[in-house]
């Protein structure tokens, strides 16, 4: 609690709590989980211009009775309207009706929300059978956003997700209504999660602001990196997506890597004039959350950053294409079907880029050319991003030059899950040089070696001997053993070892 008011939340202990209007919290029963009375004011306070029958609309469709839903269904219904503001209807002063989007949360200035972080508070089941406690509960505006349950320093965290979440899960769910995430620490060791996460899916966070600093797991470091008010509304505006598929529903709030990551991409972002359209490359490793570290990228450039923005997501096969899209729309980021977002061609493209599409969907074969052919414009915006998945496969020869051919004003982002290791492998790639975003699971963390995004042409299928003698002797040999050095100047389309 003394690194939260260091942190900028205010402090409270309901140990004691009294109830009513003008009670320590303003609850009238230990049922409510929203603070009315803090929710009120931050309203007032949000939108001051308008009348009080507004905002007591905006206050009913907040603290609305969501029981009859699932919890998680719950939760996406209320998080939409804190994202968008609440829609209301009232009668001005003309006698027209006026409707107007009232504010709950400002996202821009975190100065203007009201903090308030609770020790102790106790909280009543619905049918008033369970009686609970959570340690901490976070309060935005009057919304809980945050739990943090803590545990002594010898005790194991699993312990405290199977013993007390998964109880407070089944007996008082109306705390999870509104909320963002869950935390669970000893002191020592601490992990978040989402409230439909698994304990497999609880996660450290073990950086606060850059890819290059120490690793230091531990609570204080996550209530640094996650806490502090301007990151927290970070977090809660643009690193929840909610994936539909498969009958159920899964919140995913964005790891450690996937955070900085993208807010990474969009420094580049800026600057992506005065580094010719470049944005680097995103390096994930494997299962560390590459489709949707481009969902959260993409999301956040629609939301934050002014422009028309198109997004063009390049595979280089028909099936991640499909993966992809199928990513995209299970997220709410795409509603369109996919056959009216999908580029069969360039003339494809062409058309859908002069429409009003916010996402398409292409394979890098599709930028193709005959033999000294050159490959026409499409288009000349410059709110244009190119998001090419597996990076490393595709991003060379002529179809990569073709694509900035025809998209000569875009910018260019790569996502890959393999490792880039320049330095080791002198002329494998040839052209100009912007610096990597680089992320991914503790396996691998830092930042890279810069990387070539603009490449020349090269023959891929003519293997060295040296190449090829290595990669059969390897194929022999039942143990692994080391490659001759020369080995590195060859191509690595596939697997060596």
């Amino acid at each position: 609690m003394a690194l939260l008011g260091l942190l900028g939340w205010r402090t409270v202990n309901a140990m004691e709590e009294d109830y009513g209007p003008a009670s320590l919290l303003g609850r009238d029963s230990r049922r409510e989980v929203i603070l009315e009375r803090e929710l009120m004011n931050a309203l007032r306070s949000l939108n001051p211009d308008l009348p009080e029958v507004a905002l007591r609309q905006a206050l009913e469709a907040v603290t609305l009775d969501r029981s009859a839903m699932t919890v998680v269904r719950a939760n996406r219904e209320l998080y939409e309207l804190l994202k968008s503001g609440v829609a209301v209807t009232f009668e001005g002063e003309d006698g027209e009706q006026v409707i107007v989007r009232v504010r709950v949360v400002d996202w821009d200035t975190p100065g203007n929300n009201r903090f308030l972080a609770v020790q102790q508070l106790w909280v009543t089941s619905p049918n008033g059978l369970y009686l609970r406690r959570p340690d901490v509960v976070g309060f935005v505006n009057g919304l809980p956003w945050v739990l943090i349950e803590l545990k002594a320093a010898h005790k194991n965290l699993v312990d405290g997700f199977n013993d007390n979440l998964r109880d407070y899960r089944g007996t008082i769910p109306q705390l999870f209504v509104p909320n963002a995430f869950i935390i669970v620490s000893n002191g020592l060791e601490a992990r978040v999660g989402s409230l439909t996460a698994g304990w497999e899916h609880f996660v450290e966070w073990k950086k606060v602001e850059r890819e290059d600093e120490p690793k230091r797991p531990g609570l204080e470091t996550m209530l640094r990196g996650m806490a502090v008010p301007g990151r927290l509304l970070d977090l809660v505006e643009n690193f929840i997506l909610y994936n539909e598929g498969d009958g159920q529903i899964l919140k995913l709030l964005a790891k450690n890597h996937q955070y900085l990551g993208v807010n990474s991409a969009l420094q580049a972002l800026e600057q992506a004039k005065a580094n010719g359209g470049k944005l680097g490359v995103f390096w994930h490793t494997q299962g560390s959350g590459k489709s949707f570290s481009m969902v959260f990228f993409a999301q956040k450039v629609l939301r934050k950053v002014p422009g028309n923005w198109s997004f063009v997501i390049v595979t280089d096969r028909e099936e991640l294409d499909g993966q992809i899209y199928k990513t995209f729309a299970r997220t709410g980021a795409v509603t369109e079907p996919e056959a009216q977002v999908r580029a069969e061609s360039g003339a494809g493209l062409r058309q859908l880029l002069q429409a009003d599409h916010r996402y398409l969907f292409t394979l890098i074969q599709k930028f193709r050319t005959e033999k000294g052919e050159v490959y026409p414009t499409l288009t000349l915006r410059d709110d244009v991003i190119v998001m090419t998945d597996e990076a490393h496969r595709s991003q060379y020869d002529v179809f990569a030059g073709n694509m900035r051919q025809a998209l000569p004003n875009a910018a260019f982002i790569g996502f890959t899950g393999t490792p880039l290791m320049v330095r080791r492998r002198p002329g494998r790639f040839s052209g100009t040089t912007c610096p990597c975003t680089t992320s991914g699971t503790p396996l691998r963390t830092g930042p890279l070696s810069p990387c070539t995004t603009r490449t020349a042409r090269r023959n891929w299928n003519s293997p060295t001997r040296t190449f090829r003698a290595t990669w059969n002797a390897c194929l022999m040999k039942p143990r692994w053993t080391r490659r001759p050095r020369r080995a590195w100047n060859a191509p690595s389309g596939g697997s060596t070892n």
